[in-house]
């Protein structure tokens, strides 16, 4: 991750301290491309790896179900691509991202607004929790400091510094995401952009970005082959020399395949290509259904969406409302 690099330092922090705060250490890191370059990082868990690929999702805290969609189906495809995902542990997008990476067999690191030892928002607390066993918190705010509002737009410089890419999923026009493109750019990020509809206040931001010349981020497969090109060639990876890239190749094949053994009988696939990120009623689907010659009942078009939703093919977002599921 060029522009944050670091070493280990003893990490000791007191004998009082160390004791009752037991894994915090520093990280003393040192980036020219990094504005305003702290001169030591707290973390809990493990560090980022700079020989491997690391990218950054950021984006609205309170997103849509198809929002939701998009960062658990990315999460996914870059935990099991072997690429780490940065993010700020935050509710939605960052924290629904880091979570689908995690449950992938990825990694993933949060950057706080706090100190490392403080779980914020406490909502993510299981988030928190396997960060700290399966990747790590890093913070430049001393163990102990409560997230305060004015702690998180400067923390943003290191979620971005520690990427090698940004991606974007959901972000109104005036919004604190933006802060985290606006020092991607300065330490010259690659930034990707969801696009979304012209009516959806919450892809205001985002539609705006791309008119700006940001890349467009239309799926897991495409971004993952674009970047890791772009990758491999700043590191100086031949194709023939590393082992590295031929595991992160075998990574992005494993990236392909999905967690579901048993697909759905004949019965379920017409119900389930009526699915969409977006949640639809079940009367909705019903409609659907009838219009393509499936007659049925609400009855049993229930009892198949539940059937679905065991399979892990759809999920019930809200009571009588299904939508696809990312898993």
């Amino acid at each position: 991750m060029e522009g944050v690099r670091g070493q280990f330092c003893g990490g000791s922090l007191g004998t009082a301290e160390e004791k009752r705060r037991v894994g915090t250490g520093i990280w003393t890191a040192f980036g020219t491309t990094v504005p305003d370059s702290p001169y030591g990082i707290f973390y809990r868990g493990k560090l980022p790896d700079e020989n491997e690929p690391a990218v950054a999702v950021i984006g609205a805290r309170e997103c849509s179900e198809y929002g939701r969609y998009v960062a658990e189906e990315l999460g996914q495809y870059l935990g099991r691509a072997g690429i780490q995902v940065i993010s700020g542990m935050a509710r939605g997008i960052d924290g629904i991202s880091q979570q689908a990476a995690l449950s992938a067999g990825g990694t993933s690191y949060g950057v706080l607004g706090c100190g490392v030892d403080i779980c914020y928002p406490a909502q993510n607390r299981r988030l928190y929790e396997e960060l700290l066993e399966k990747g790590g918190l890093l913070s430049t705010y001393t163990p102990g400091t409560k997230p305060l509002p004015q702690y998180f737009p400067p923390r943003n410089r290191i979620v971005s510094g520690l990427s090698d890419a940004l991606i974007v999923i959901e972000a109104r026009q005036k919004s604190g995401t933006l802060i985290t493109v606006d020092m991607a750019l300065e330490q010259g990020r690659d930034v990707y952009v969801v696009p979304g509809r012209l009516t959806d206040r919450l892809s205001d931001g985002c539609n705006h970005l791309l008119t700006q010349g940001a890349g467009v981020f239309l799926s897991p497969e495409s971004f993952a082959e674009d970047f890791l090109r772009s990758w491999e060639e700043k590191q100086g990876l031949s194709a023939d020399g590393s082992g590295g890239k031929n595991r992160r190749k075998n990574n992005r094949e494993t990236g392909r395949n999905t967690a579901k053994v048993k697909l759905p009988k004949e019965s379920l696939q017409k119900i389930l290509e009526c699915l969409e990120p977006v949640p639809k009623t079940s009367e909705t689907l019903l409609q659907e259904l009838w219009e393509k010659g499936e007659y049925t009942d609400i009855s049993a078009l229930n009892r198949a969406l539940m059937e679905l939703e065991l399979l892990g093919y759809a999920r019930q977002n809200s009571p009588g409302h299904f939508s696809t599921s990312a898993n």
